[in-house]
């Protein structure tokens, strides 16, 4: 199990995740394209009043960072702040040096290399951070854009250059802004979904416990009363009236037992449910028979819905290990593998599965705890709850 975050109807990956992926990917393999057209055309366009002692240094910078872009595009990396926040810092210096860069004729026509780095720059950092810093930084680096402009030619009007940058920052940060959004409340749709689909689960098998209870005390009943008819009975008998009185006892608990959360599962069967759903996963059980209310069950059934999923989708093998059984009064349920383990310190906040799906279920459990250890030999996640 690695990083957490789809194995069956019950559980999902985020969708701000998968967003993050796609923008980093997107975004690293534009800037590394384009820093490689600008590379080619600063080159190519060295013409006085060019400066080779500038040109030769600035380019080898600017080369630097389109390889690092290259290489996450390749990988298929996250985009780190550093490495965007580098890459601003580097576009301003750049963009201030224009007069020792850039061609004047290139500057009047607004199609130098720089230009095109610029409008690069604000899209990933608009895709990188949130509005609250991306705004700046597109504001830092339209500005030393414009004054490098100035500096190599006072005369130069910026006042169009200016108003399309503005625009490319409000663009990004919109749009940004509504995928974000839009990617938050599918988020959420589906975590209801997968709360949605256990609790039917839980349902189901309480319903099926129900029957069993109440199918065990129609043949106890019918035993009674044939063993009544065949007049084996016949005389007041003390054993016939503490059968009767049990059995009208156990049928008045059904009838008057809260049907909400407080009905009984059988949690080896719920959880043998869900080791069944574990796509691409091969369980291994070893499950003890033990019966719980149902929102115990279905805290349990949740969180291990969520360690198996992040086990398929993230640990790099194909086999896990469930285990059920009694301990210190109450249950422990524990979830295994043998892949890639990790730090679970160093999470992001939006990891929700290992934080919420996982810890936060079991610890809002009246009695109810988790623990997670791994390293190199794997991870384990330990479940428990005490009645």
């Amino acid at each position: 199990m690695a990083h957490p975050g789809s194995t069956s109807s019950t559980r999902y990956d985020s969708a701000a995740r998968q967003l993050d992926k796609a923008v980093a990917r997107t975004g690293a393999a534009a800037r590394g394209t384009v820093g490689l057209v600008a590379v080619v055309a600063a080159v190519l366009g060295a013409v006085p009043p060019v400066s080779a002692l500038w040109l030769a240094p600035m380019l080898a910078v600017d080369l630097a960072w389109t390889v690092l872009f290259l290489r996450l595009a390749w990988r298929r990396e996250p985009l780190p702040s550093w490495l965007v926040a580098a890459d601003v810092a580097t576009t301003v210096v750049l963009c201030l040096a224009q007069r020792h860069l850039v061609a004047r004729e290139a500057l009047d026509t607004g199609s130098s290399w720089i230009a095109g780095l610029v409008t690069m720059t604000v899209v990933v950092a608009g895709a990188t951070w949130l509005p609250k810093i991306s705004v700046p930084a597109g504001l830092a680096v339209a500005g030393a854009y414009l004054a490098g402009v100035r500096l190599a030619s006072p005369s130069h009007d910026v006042t169009g250059t200016l108003a399309i940058h503005l625009v490319q920052i409000l663009a990004i940060t919109v749009l940004m802004t509504l995928l974000r959004r839009s990617a938050a409340s599918a988020d959420a749709f589906l975590r209801e979904s997968a709360h949605a689909g256990i609790a039917l689960m839980v349902e189901r098998r309480r319903r099926e416990d129900e029957l069993r209870q109440v199918s065990s005390i129609h043949e106890t009943s019918l035993h009674t009363l044939t063993m009544v008819g065949l007049g084996v009975y016949d005389e007041p008998s003390p054993v016939l009236r503490g059968q009767a009185e049990a059995d009208l006892a156990t049928l008045e608990g059904l009838r008057d037992a809260p049907r909400a959360v407080t009905g009984p599962i059988a949690l080896d069967s719920l959880l043998e449910e869900v080791a069944g759903r574990a796509a691409g996963l091969e369980v291994r059980r070893r499950l003890t028979p033990q019966t719980v209310p149902e929102d115990v069950a279905e805290h349990f059934a949740r969180a291990v819905t969520e360690a198996l999923a992040n086990i398929a989708l993230h640990s790099g093998v194909r086999e896990a290990e469930l285990v059920s059984s009694r301990w210190d009064g109450g249950i422990r349920v524990e979830v295994a593998d043998r892949g890639r383990g990790f730090d679970q310190h160093r999470l992001p906040p939006d990891r929700f599965g290992v934080r919420g799906s996982i810890l936060d279920t079991m610890r809002s459990l009246p009695n109810g705890g988790a623990e997670i250890s791994s390293g190199e030999q794997g991870t384990r996640v330990r479940l428990w709850w005490r009645p």
